[in-house]
């Protein structure tokens, strides 16, 4: 068999191992908890569902498992592979290793913009919570580029301007919520803007999978301009990437997966940071293999986080976000240490 022949079949079989490592995670997620459910119970629950299998199961341990357990699983990983897809975009077209949504400010937008629809009730009702954290994470992109390219175009300059984004729009969020939200408003947004997979339920994985999937695909589609941008882009445009297009595609794409992933789960830091520079110790730094290898990551490192955060502490749920910021930390420094990130990580 050639090389050329061999390829299609390689890639089929990481896409199988893919899928069956990403779908023991989810059982596993749906497995775990402060209420131990059998491997099996899980599987037949799956079966029981969507293909009427029949299986005789306690309707307790059912209803726990699917509608509580394994919804939560889905969209934390949707949530994980689209933040995680989004880092490693941001990271290749800014040429800087630091960029991630939540840095850039880009969640911070997003979460001003779904707290201005849900308490203000901005928009008068015509806009739902995903459109206005979009409208949010695009202001908030907006704000970070107009700072950048007025304070000069190097990368220090984009993650200033992220940072000093990140605290307008925190600002912005914690005025909102002291001057018009109730006490109870208050305390469940404090929650939720810490990360938060209490409420998630199937509707919820309806949206953020397909936005995943979609993203993905786009990003995926762009691999080959992305790997051109590693070299800068004068050289890209040099290579016959249309610049000013392949770049407003890639950040419409990441802003929209941070936009709907913030609206349903809140804001989650570290995963769009780490999980990038992971996937390059594994697969390198080519963007055809890096992009599906993030969000795998991603997925199972969200999943991992969620099942933590519902069992470190019997009889209560941290919010995730301070479990991926407990982990991801002293991962990045792990990674920081022992392989220090070039530009972009592309070097």
């Amino acid at each position: 068999m050639s090389r050329a022949d061999a390829r299609p079949a390689r890639a089929a079989g990481f896409a199988s191992a893919a899928f069956a490592l990403l779908l023991a995670a989810l059982i596993f997620g749906a497995a775990v908890g402060e209420t131990r459910i059998p491997f099996d119970t899980v599987v037949k629950t799956i079966a029981n569902r969507l293909w009427h299998g029949g299986h005789v199961l306690d309707p307790i341990d059912e209803g726990i498992v699917w509608n509580y357990r394994l919804s939560r699983a889905v969209v934390a990983a949707a949530c994980g592979a689209a933040l995680a897809v989004s880092g490693a975009v941001l990271q290749s077209l800014l040429r800087n290793p630091l960029a991630d949504p939540y840095l850039l400010g880009i969640s911070a937008g997003a979460s001003s913009g779904a707290v201005a629809v849900a308490i203000l009730g901005l928009g008068g009702g015509l806009l739902s919570l995903p459109l206005g954290a979009l409208a949010g994470a695009l202001l908030a992109f907006a704000l970070v580029s107009g700072l950048a390219v007025l304070a000069g175009r190097g990368p220090a300059a984009i993650i200033l301007a992220g940072i000093a984004s990140s605290q307008l729009f925190n600002a912005l969020t914690s005025f909102v919520v002291t001057k018009s939200a109730t006490a109870d408003q208050a305390r469940g947004i404090m929650f939720w803007l810490l990360g938060n997979l209490s409420g998630v339920r199937w509707p919820d994985a309806g949206l953020a999978v397909p936005v995943a999937l979609a993203g993905l695909a786009v990003c995926i589609l762009h691999a080959r301009s992305l790997d051109a941008f590693a070299f800068g882009p004068a050289s890209a445009a040099a290579l016959g990437i249309p610049v000013r297009r392949v770049r407003a595609v890639l950040i419409g794409a990441t802003a929209l997966m941070t936009a709907v992933m913030v609206s349903i789960v809140g804001s989650i830091g570290f995963v769009g940071l780490v999980i990038p520079h992971a996937a390059r110790l594994v697969v390198g730094v080519r963007h055809g293999a890096l992009l599906p290898a993030s969000a795998l990551i991603g997925a199972l490192f969200m999943i991992a986080a969620d099942v933590l955060s519902r069992t470190v502490i019997p009889g209560q749920v941290l919010p995730i976000g301070v479990m991926t910021a407990l982990v991801g930390a002293p991962a990045f420094a792990l990674i920081l240490i022992h392989r220090p990130v070039a530009n972009g990580g592309a070097r």
